[in-house]
């Protein structure tokens, strides 16, 4: 190896992993182990933005009729938000939404999730589904960036600290 061959190789091995990654590609940061079986798929992802696809599963029907639970829709649409978001420890905190048509079984429902609004640790996103050309879900989902893990975070006194 040249010593510039050598140089050069020792500065790639001092490069984290985002170093290498293009200008355009956006890695997840949050939410890495969410079952995207049940809470939909990324398919493209930008800074502030998000594109997600849910296909609709017979774990999801609610009736004999093949209605999906609306649960799972949401649960696809704050993925999508989170997303968007993209800090390791986003939270929702509050969500305005709209079911606006049934889905059934075997629908593929596509989402679209923007980041609208961006005050300090507060970021608004607004998020739409849609099954071919009918909209299905509208939603503005209220989000918080908080410096650690929810599960980590001090939320009450400890026993310790209230006078008796």
């Amino acid at each position: 190896m040249s010593e510039n061959e050598e140089k050069d190789f020792q500065e790639d091995e001092n490069l984290e992993i985002e170093d290498y990654r293009a200008k355009d590609d956006v890695l997840l940061k949050t939410h890495e182990e969410i079952n995207r079986d049940l809470c939909g798929e990324i398919e493209k992802m930008d800074i502030g933005y998000v594109k997600l696809k849910l296909v609709t599963t017979h774990e999801m029907i609610a009736d004999s009729k093949g209605l999906i639970h609306g649960g799972f829709i949401f649960s696809a649409a704050d993925y999508a938000a989170m997303a968007a978001v993209n800090e390791r420890n986003v939270v929702l905190v509050a969500s305005n939404c709209q079911f606006l048509s049934p889905v059934k079984f075997g629908d593929i429902v596509n989402f679209v999730a923007k980041v609208r609004h961006k005050e300090g640790r507060k970021r608004n996103v607004y998020v739409t589904g849609n099954v071919l050309d009918i909209k299905v879900f509208e939603g503005e989902f209220k989000t918080v960036v908080t410096d650690r893990h929810v599960l980590k975070l001090k939320l009450t006194e400890d026993e310790d600290d209230v006078d008796e």
